[in-house]
Order: structure tokens, then C-alpha cells, then sequence
């Protein structure tokens, strides 16, 4: 029995987050009635409410739904750590005895007895997810996905899957490492893109940040495999258990893997590559998707597909008709001499593979890129970092930090990147000296905004202003 059936109300504080929205649109799907609270409009929360999801925005009991209010027993209430501990309706809703779950608990149990193909990792998995949903889907495999971003192909972070929603049918979750999130999980398949230190004010250290990852490979199924990459920490890959399958993969034969890609070339937006595979070999792939860091990505998916099935015609076919996730390498405007392109990078090594994948497909061009950094304790304990990844383009423009869930830290400012940049050009800007600049000055051939925070928010302006100014200039 479906371990959910038994609630038909179903209420979500923090229906707006891209994992909580995926959730809300399964239950919305599979008959729960389903409604919730975010602080903010978005694009997202009024697409949710087009599909007819009640949402609101203001923290008073009395906006919760009368069904809600008036039927605690049958009402799971699902929560985001995003919202803050004196939150209202929380506050009532555990009061009155509701049964809260985290989304991450909520997504155990409807993956349990489910073929799992879970990702993980500190950098990479939305990508990764996206790409494994959709090898799946594009080659015909029944299967369902939550994913933590809008993948293009699908047009939404939630597949489903065909019919009956059998075990058999695999699933593919992005497993998230924040406040230990995946460990409610329990894969067949996990891939782990990535080990790098980050969110250090949940772990304290690395080393607690490995640790959780040897916990969550430790769950891989009997027969299971684990993918891991060969940047991540090697002993993660020794707390699998006894009968689990380890694939170590990455970009060169030479970095330990034994699923690698090969021969890998940049042709305009379009990446090139085979993959040597313990499955079989594949020649001459075609990705639109550009970034080193991307074929890296694409290499577990395969591999994951390769496990259900996908033979090598299927999955050529799959891989060039993937057209990635929205804010991940997207490009915005394009015309013959100027592009501007959009990312979601937010930790210093995911700028660096952003950054170094622009240089090699623009080498001669000059990279203007807009950051906005993400979370007081991320600046912190990472400004070096940022400074150094960031220093890889001609000029840097910086915002004021995007807080998130975090109260300001005394000295914490976007200033203490900027200070160790080494860029010839770098200035701290608001949003409105950003379009400003955008629309008074030509001083760059590549533009990037970049970050996790609410810079998604310029993107739109920056396309009407640059297709204007742009087209206006080669016309």
C-alpha cells in the first residue's frame, strides 16, 4: 500500500522550493488535495497555483485552508528547513498535533520499494538527475523523477511515471546532503558527483560532511552499484557494502576511472566525446549542453541508463537531445559577436568548471560576470575560493549577499571576496547600477550572472536590454 494514502489533505510550508514544489505536483497528481504557504510569489508558485494548488503568502492560521484546519488526521503537513523556527502556522500546526515531515522523509517514503536511482553530491546533482530522467524517458524506459531543478526536455521538475506506479519502475531522486537529507534514502543506484566542503554550518567539518556520504552509500541495496567520482573523497567508496559495485568514472583514463570519456572537443555550443564504459563504448556523442563539467555529468547517467537497459543507439539519440535544466549553463541572448549566459554555480569549484568552460568555448572574448553570493556562513568560510574562481573572467561585478535562511554575520560582506580578487576589473554593484551598466556600456563580449540567490531575477531585464542593444548594433 501506498504509504502516503492514508492522508487526502496534504500542506506544504515552503511550497515554492524546487524540491517541495516536485512533491507538491505528485500529490496533486495522484488525487491528494494539496495546498501551502511560501513567503514570496514567483514564477514557480503561480505555475503551481495555474495547476490548481491553493498557495498563499502571508504566515497567519486563519490562510490555511478550512479542510486543512478541520481534518488533522487525515492532513500530512510537509516542511522546509528554510522556514524560520517562529513561524505562526508551524507553530499551530504542531500544536495541534499535525504529522510533520521534512520533504527529505516524505521522498523516503515514496521511493520505498521503488528501483532508486538516487544523486548526490555537493555540486552536480541536479544536472546529473536531470540527465538520467531524461536518457530514461527519451529512450522509453516507464519510469519517475523528482528533480531539483526545471529540466528543459521535461518542461517541470516531476516525471511520472506511465500506469500503475510499480516497484519495478525505477525512480530518480536528486538526494540532497543538506541537514543529512538523503540518508532517508535507499538506492540501487547512487552516484556521488562530488565531496567538496559546503554547508560547514550544518557539518562543523569536512570530514562530517564525508562522513554522512560513507552513511548514505552505506544504504546502497544488496547488488546494488555505487558511481563515484574521482574527484570525491576515495573512502567514501569503501563504506559500501559487501556486494555492492563500485564504478569510479571522470573526464581522463588517467584519473583512476574505469568509465571515462575520451577525445573530448568544443564545437560552438556543442561538446563531443566517447565514453569508455564497463557497458559498452560509445563514439563521437554530440552534447549541446557545452562545459567540461557536463560531459563529467552525463558520463554517470549514461552508465546509470546503460544499468536499465538503454542500448548505445538509444542513448546517442538521448544524449543529443538533451537540452539541460534551466540557470544551468543557459544561454539567454546570443547573435554573432555577443553572448549572455545564465548559472546557478554557487561554491567556488562549480564557478571555476562554469568559468573555465566559457573561456574554452569564447577564448578570445571578454568575460564580464555579475555574482551574487549565496548564504553568510558560504561566504565565510569560502571567500578565498570565490575570489580565485572568480578571477578566471576580466571583470567581476559582485551583489550584496543573498541571505537565505541566515541571519547577518558581523564582517560578512560581499566585500571580503572582492578584496582578494585578481581580476583587471572588479566593483560591488546593486542590482540597479547592474542593468544600468548594461544598458550604457559595450565593454564586454560574454556576459554571466551567476548565483543561487534571487539574481534570477535580472535575467529577464538583461535579455530585453542586450537583445535591444545588440540586435540595434549588427543590424
Amino acid at each position: 500500500m501506498n504509504p502516503v494514502a492514508a492522508f487526502p489533505y496534504v500542506y506544504f510550508l515552503g511550497i515554492g522550493g524546487i524540491g517541495m514544489s516536485a512533491l507538491a505536483r505528485w500529490f496533486q497528481a495522484n488525487g491528494h488535495q494539496v495546498s501551502g504557504y511560501d513567503r514570496t510569489p514567483t514564477p514557480l508558485t503561480e505555475a503551481l497555483s495555474a495547476e490548481g494548488i491553493a498557495v498563499h503568502y502571508a504566515d497567519a492560521v486563519e490562510n490555511i485552508p478550512a479542510e486543512v484546519r478541520e481534518n488533522a488526521p487525515q492532513t500530512l503537513v510537509v516542511l522546509t528547513p528554510a522556514i524560520p523556527a517562529g513561524h505562526q502556522e508551524w507553530a499551530w500546526l504542531r500544536e495541534k498535533g499535525y504529522d510533520i515531515r521534512k520533504r527529505s522523509q516524505v521522498l523516503g517514503l515514496l521511493t520505498q520499494g521503488k528501483r532508486t536511482i538516487a544523486v548526490a553530491g555537493t555540486h552536480g546533482k541536479t544536472t546529473t538527475s536531470s540527465m538520467v530522467a531524461h536518457l530514461l524517458h527519451h529512450a522509453g524506459v516507464d519510469c519517475s523523477a523528482f528533480l531539483g531543478g526545471i529540466s528543459v526536455n521535461l518542461g517541470s521538475n516531476l516525471l511520472l511515471s506511465n500506469g500503475a506506479d510499480a516497484g519495478s519502475k525505477p525512480v530518480v531522486v536528486e538526494a540532497d546532503e543538506y541537514d543529512r537529507s538523503f540518508l532517508t534514502l535507499h538506492p540501487d543506484v547512487a552516484i556521488v558527483t562530488s565531496t567538496d566542503a559546503d554547508h560547514l554550518d550544518i557539518y562543523g567539518t569536512q570530514d562530517a560532511l564525508i562522513e554522512s556520504f560513507r552513511q548514505f552509500v552505506g544504504q546502497i541495496k544488496p547488488g546494488g552499484t555505487l558511481l563515484l567520482n574521482h574527484t570525491a573523497d576515495a573512502s567514501v567508496a569503501t563504506a559500501v557494502p559487501a556486494d555492492v559495485q563500485v564504478i569510479h568514472y571522470g573526464l581522463e583514463v588517467g584519473q583512476g576511472a574505469n568509465l571515462y570519456a575520451a577525445n573530448v572537443t568544443a564545437h560552438g555550443h556543442q561538446f563531443r566525446f566517447d565514453v569508455h564504459s564497463p557497458h559498452g563504448n560509445l563514439t563521437d556523442l554530440q552534447l549541446t549542453v557545452p562545459g567540461f563539467h557536463n560531459v563529467e555529468n552525463m558520463l554517470g547517467a549514461i552508465f546509470a541508463a546503460q544499468l536499465e537497459g538503454v542500448n548505445a543507439g538509444e542513448l546517442a539519440a538521448a544524449v543529443a537531445a538533451y537540452r539541460g535544466v534551466k540557470r544551468r549553463f543557459e544561454f539567454i541572448v546570443t547573435t554573432k559577436n555577443k553572448v549572455y549566459v545564465d548559472d546557478y554555480a554557487h561554491h567556488p569549484r562549480e564557478i571555476e568548471a562554469f568559468l573555465r568552460s566559457l573561456r574554452a568555448l569564447y577564448p578570445q572574448k571578454r568575460l564580464r560576470v555579475i555574482f551574487q553570493p549565496h548564504l553568510f556562513t558560504r561566504t565565510r568560510d569560502f571567500a578565498p575560493g570565490f575570489a580565485e574562481s572568480l578571477s578566471l573572467a576580466d571583470e567581476v561585478v559582485l551583489l550584496d549577499i543573498y541571505p537565505a535562511r541566515e541571519l547577518p554575520i558581523s564582517g560578512v560582506t560581499s566585500e571580503l571576496i572582492l578584496s582578494q580578487i585578481t581580476a583587471p576589473k572588479k566593483s560591488l554593484q546593486t542590482k540597479e547600477q547592474v542593468l544600468a551598466a548594461a544598458a550604457a556600456d559595450n565593454d564586454f563580449d560574454v556576459l554571466a550572472t551567476v548565483g543561487a540567490g534571487d539574481i534570477d531575477q535580472l535575467v529577464p531585464q538583461l535579455r530585453t536590454i542586450l537583445t535591444s542593444r545588440w540586435h540595434e548594433t549588427q543590424a
